[in-house]
């Protein structure tokens, strides 16, 4: 029963620290356009720049042992043909 001592004063203080918070939120202007923030994730505002474009790569990569494939079998995409002739 004693402990009831210690929790009525600790949810006062609580209460309290509350309504500080909410009145600073208040006297901040905190809630006086509930709506711009909501419009604001669907729209943007910033500029973003163009992305750079990425050249060809140089090399497919390795080729396999007994692969005849090379980097000038590759289409612009970087995959190799392997329908080509030179593999038949």
């Amino acid at each position: 029963m004693s402990i009831i001592f210690v929790l009525i004063p600790i949810a006062v203080l609580f209460v309290l620290i509350g309504l500080g918070v909410f009145f600073w939120a208040v006297r901040s202007r905190q809630f006086d356009d509930l709506d711009k923030e909501a419009y604001s994730i669907l729209f943007d505002n910033q500029t973003k720049p163009a992305p750079a474009a990425d050249p060809a790569p140089a090399s497919v990569g390795f080729p396999a042992d007994g692969d005849t494939n090379t980097a000038s079998d590759a289409d612009a995409n970087g995959c190799i043909n392997t329908t080509s002739s030179k593999n038949h």
